[in-house]
């Protein structure tokens, strides 16, 4: 029987639905969330966090606490003024169960409430409420206790009075939905990293984080007096620095304008913005306001002293390699493009930021003159590598956009569509002709390597551009690379690391991972790479192989089973091709390890230590997390 699908011809009056009070936010989450897996999941605690901050900045809080507590909710607690509890005229019922269930209901609108905040629209508590099975409000004030509880937004009952208090504040405790999410537990690394960067960007705030999970408790204290310019040396404690953190603080009426600022001897760049506390990832005018300043800063200092001629500048990149810098503005009514704000676009920003630069920055080159030799001829000499790499960054754009021939030494897979097609990075030859016997030809691709590719954190991008095993993954690839990189043409979808699961092995993928954060982050941060997990042993008992990623699975099957042989691996090119088909190539017997970005900026500082100029530090890294990485290293 055949089952006809088409869609009603019939559009009118009684095809348009409303969506009452939260139903709206729980049938399209993702409007609100962006997305309902971790990192959506992950949103929802900062929504909270955001309003305890408010308060902050508001003057009326200095402790916020958030809590995952035993069950896998989460709690966040501050000392603020707490939520209204008064019955609201307009609505007849209690504040709190307005800006609790209301959607575009809050103090954030220009009502006087809050003079700067990172909440604009009167969504970010409803959607929290809204998105989990179970949430309750505590608000303390008037020296009373205050509870509403609900179940998936629908209060429970009205606001109740729990007992006295002398406390101030509001706690807000939430479990999210498992039919909304795709996992509903919390990471405390994530949260963290949201934490640290509210500390940093509020000096004096204390933030602490308690985990209450059994076998996961954990409690840290988070307060940073210095405010961004710990921030500064915290993004920088794994490089060498050439300056002391230089930090200017601009007020514009109701704006400021922090920024903190310095200079290492690397090669990257790293310049992170907030705007009321929020991290705009995307960029924005405030952006755009620090690097032309600094561009034309640099240039008029450089041709004062006859260093930089008019007709030969200083581009953006020459004067940031190396530089490290936060910028914070704080301001009224700002704009974000979204709900989950990673761009902002107040014009006027541009023109505070670049005043702040000029009456900052500019005085500090114009009185320390060394230092302004120094960082104009670090400027230079980062002017002369990219010039030589021009030649060598143009042919190798010209290879992997123009040009129709691929690396001699690519399998590549007869499927067009790259959303169906993957890569396999092979460690040698031998394993890479093996993976090429072994592999599925119609979606998979093999691109062996020679040995270990180069390690970009120490090489400026000519030498990189240089590197026969980097141009042909950029040609393989297909993206492009640095700012040029557009992961909408790469190749394809999945881009695999498969190494010997040793020493040498774990070196190797480093150096990818290293190579792909500097030159192709968005690869990276969009959930393109993957580690392949090959086997550590084999068993073979009564003829039948089993085989084994961990030392703990290899020993408990011996112990159940003491007749049978092992073989233990020392690399890819150890197994047959039908043996590495079946335990590290087929998708449907695989394991593999997506690399995710979690804590950017914690990313960028262990790339730094692991593959910079810094050996004690390094051996102390490793020494303090080599229990997590025992399952990949060769013991």
């Amino acid at each position: 029987m055949e089952v006809e699908n088409k869609v009603s011809n019939n559009y009118g009056a009684d095809q348009i639905q409303v969506l009452e009070g939260l139903e709206h936010i729980r049938k399209r989450p993702g409007m609100y969330i962006a997305s309902t897996d971790a990192r959506g999941l992950h949103h929802l605690v900062k929504e909270i966090v955001d309003n305890s901050v408010d308060e902050a900045l508001a003057g009326y809080c200095d402790t916020i606490t958030v809590t995952i507590n035993a069950d896998g909710s989460c709690s966040v607690r501050d000392n603020g003024r707490g939520i209204p509890t008064g019955i609201h005229e307009k609505e007849g019922v209690s504040t709190v169960e307005v800006v609790m269930t209301k959607p575009n209901a809050g103090g954030k609108f220009g009502g006087g409430g809050y003079m700067v905040s990172s909440g604009l629209h009167g969504v970010g508590l409803k959607a929290v409420n809204a998105l989990s099975e179970y949430a309750s409000v505590d608000v303390y004030q008037n020296g009373k206790h205050y509870r509403q509880e609900y179940d998936r937004g629908v209060p429970r009952k009205a606001l109740f009075i729990v007992g006295d208090s002398d406390e101030t504040g509001t706690c807000i405790t939430f479990k999210p939905d498992a039919e909304i999410f795709e996992t509903t537990v919390f990471n405390y690394d994530t949260i963290r990293s949201t934490l640290r960067d509210f500390a940093f960007l509020n000096k004096g705030l204390k933030v602490v984080l308690d985990d209450k999970r059994e076998g996961q408790e954990a409690h840290e204290e988070l307060l940073y007096n210095g405010g961004i310019i710990e921030y500064v040396e915290f993004l920088n404690a794994n490089k060498q620095p050439i300056s002391d953190v230089l930090y200017f603080e601009e007020k514009y009426d109701a704006v400021s304008v922090e920024i903190a600022m310095q200079y290492n001897d690397g090669y990257t760049e790293n310049v992170i913005a907030f705007a009321n506390n929020v991290n705009t990832k995307e960029g924005g005018t405030h952006i755009d306001g620090y690097k032309f300043a600094l561009s034309k800063l640099i240039n008029d200092a450089g041709k004062k002293l006859n260093l930089v001629k008019d007709d030969d500048k200083l581009s953006g990149e020459d004067v940031r390699e190396g530089l490290t810098a936060v910028i914070s503005v704080k301001l009224p009514e700002p704009q974000f493009e979204g709900q989950t704000k990673t761009k902002r676009g107040n014009s006027e920003m541009r023109g505070y930021v670049t005043k702040a630069m000029t009456e900052g920055f500019g005085t500090y080159l114009e009185e320390n003159p060394s230092f302004t030799r120094e960082v104009l001829n670090k400027c230079l000499t980062a002017k002369r590598a990219r010039e030589a790499a021009r030649k060598a960054r143009e042919a190798t754009r010209k290879t992997a956009f123009e040009s129709t021939a691929l690396p001699g030494k690519l399998a590549d897979c007869s499927e067009k569509n790259p959303e169906l097609c993957e890569i396999y990075l092979v460690e040698g030859d031998s394993a890479g002709g093996t993976a090429k016997q072994g592999r599925d030809r119609r979606f998979q691709a093999i691109l062996p390597l020679r040995g270990k590719i180069l390690n970009v954190e120490k090489t400026r991008i000519n030498r990189v551009l240089e590197n026969e095993e980097i141009k042909a993954m950029i040609t393989a690839f297909g993206g492009g690379m640095l700012d040029d990189f557009d992961v909408s043409k790469i190749r394809y979808d999945r881009v695999i690391c498969m190494t010997d699961a040793d020493v040498d092995g774990s070196h190797i993928r480093i150096l990818l991972l290293t190579f792909f954060f500097r030159y192709m982050r968005p690869l990276v941060e969009q959930g393109h790479v993957y580690i392949a997990q090959p086997p550590l042993y084999k068993a073979t008992k009564n003829r039948v192989d089993y085989y084994f990623y961990n030392d703990a699975d290899k020993e408990k099957f011996c112990a159940e089973n003491p007749r049978c042989d092992i073989q233990r691996y020392k690399g890819l090119g150890e197994m047959d091709k039908q043996q590495l088909w079946d335990t590290t190539m087929n998708p449907a017997t695989r394991t593999l390890r997506k690399v995710t970005i979690e804590d950017a900026a914690l990313a960028d500082a262990n790339f730094s230590l692991l593959m910079g100029e810094e050996p004690e530090k390094r051996r102390k890294f490793i020494e303090e997390n080599a229990k997590y990485a025992n399952r990949e290293l060769d013991t």
